[in-house]
């Protein structure tokens, strides 16, 4: 088990902060200009990888192709603030991405019946799985620093 593994399976801070995250991943890549993107993508931690699927014609895929080293960061967007960041490699599958589509949508509580499920699932056929697994993971949590510092 490489450390960013065994970071996330002996820290249950992280673990938990990861497994309750309904915020999407945002993964970072290098673009053949010389300037990094960052795209949000729903995810799902299995253990071992993190999952996210994105359509074939998705820029990203692109990038990732020509690239497989990222950064990502899962972050709540309101204070108290956490987090956890990190790099690692992607692999591109583009045989799970119906599977995974699937999956997430559960994960992130969308209706199936829904017109975004219906739309996104209409495609699933073309959705591609992103496999990113984490060299290096860190996690923080600024709760108790900023207890006091917000009116309500």
């Amino acid at each position: 088990m490489n450390n960013a593994l065994n970071k996330i399976h002996t820290d249950a801070r992280l673990a938990n902060f990861i497994e309750a995250s309904r915020t999407p991943l945002r993964i970072a890549c290098n673009t053949s200009s010389g300037f990094p993107l960052i795209v949000p993508l729903w995810f799902l931690f299995d253990g071992e990888a993190f999952w996210c699927a994105t359509h074939k014609d998705a820029k990203l895929l692109t990038h990732l192709r020509n690239d497989e080293r990222v950064g990502f960061e899962i972050a709540n967007n309101e204070p108290p603030y956490a987090g956890a960041r990190g790099h690692g490699r992607v692999q591109l599958i583009p045989d799970k991405g119906s599977e995974y589509l699937s999956k997430l949508l559960k994960r992130y509580y969308i209706r199936e019946d829904s017109r975004l499920a219906t739309w996104l699932l209409s495609r699933a056929e073309d959705e591609v799985a992103i496999r990113l697994d984490p060299l290096y993971i860190n996690g923080w949590d600024y709760q108790d620093r900023m207890q006091d510092a917000r009116e309500f």
